[in-house]
């Protein structure tokens, strides 16, 4: 979430949605090189919880906390971007911290220095049953979803995050996307109806079905249409990456019946 507390996630399992296996293909692994010199920004990590059990969990799950997110960093990237040459939010400092305080995660800041939180007591929650595994699932998915805020582009001559919810809902459903394609969460996660003005999991969702049955580069480039779509909308940026022919709700509805949302 974007300046705000979030929960967040997602991952396909589901009729017409291809599920996340978490293997590469051999052109994933050549996109995954192209990034792996790219210099993400200086991450400073900051423990501000260490004697809470939530600080002492994530260190025994994420041992080499600056490598780790850089490392996820990247798998942003390589999702949002074609190549390091393209205009690309830069992005100089991200102070990642622990911190015993309500909520999940939350990215702040701007003009190249980004600061996420994330917090302790979530890890104690999310680690209730002490399972390993499903709280390293969920803290990959949550800071992938808080850094592809740090490096999304965002729409222009329509407002702002706060103030124009169109704005809003294509920042919150692009970050969970980007969680979506990268394998951040359980079939179960999708939510059932809604619209893709709802952002996080109900557009993401739809945005990476639209990747997966529309155009596999439909997640670069319907982040690239913030620069060449003024004012920005979410019709004119489908008809930039899928062409004339779509329009917005056309697709949402043929999302919906694809999913079994809606039976014709």
């Amino acid at each position: 979430m974007k300046a705000q507390l979030l929960l967040a996630g997602i991952a396909f399992g589901l009729a017409g949605i291809s599920a996340c296996t978490g293997h590469q293909s051999n052109s994933e692994e050549k996109t995954a090189d192209i990034w792996k010199d790219y210099h993400v920004g200086y991450i400073v990590f900051d423990d501000q919880a260490p004697e809470t059990e939530g600080s002492k969990v994530y260190h025994r799950i994420v041992t080499h906390p600056q490598d780790y997110i850089a490392e996820q960093a990247r798998t942003v990237l390589a999702t949002l971007y074609d190549a390091p040459s393209d205009s690309i939010v830069p992005v100089d400092t991200i102070h990642y911290s622990l911190q015993d305080i309500e909520g999940v995660s939350a990215k702040d800041g701007g003009n190249g220095v980004v600061s996420i939180f994330y917090s302790t007591r979530h890890i104690e929650k999310s680690f209730a049953a002490n399972d390993t595994a499903k709280l390293f699932f969920e803290t990959k998915g949550v800071l992938l979803h808080e850094l592809t805020h740090a490096y999304q582009l965002e729409p222009q001559g329509i407002g702002s995050y706060g103030t124009n919810r169109v704005f809003w809902a294509f920042i919150e459903g692009m970050a969970d996307a980007v969680r979506v394609a990268n394998g951040g969460f359980t079939p179960a996660d999708r939510p059932k109806g809604g619209n893709y003005m709802d952002g996080y999991r109900t557009a993401g969702y739809f945005f990476v079905w639209l990747k997966d049955n529309k155009d596999k580069d439909f997640l670069r480039k319907f982040n690239r249409s913030t620069l060449e779509i003024v004012p920005w909308s979410f019709d004119g940026a489908i008809k930039y990456a899928l062409g004339n022919e779509y329009d917005i709700d056309s697709l949402w509805h043929e999302y919906q019946v694809a999913v079994g949302d809606i039976h014709e």
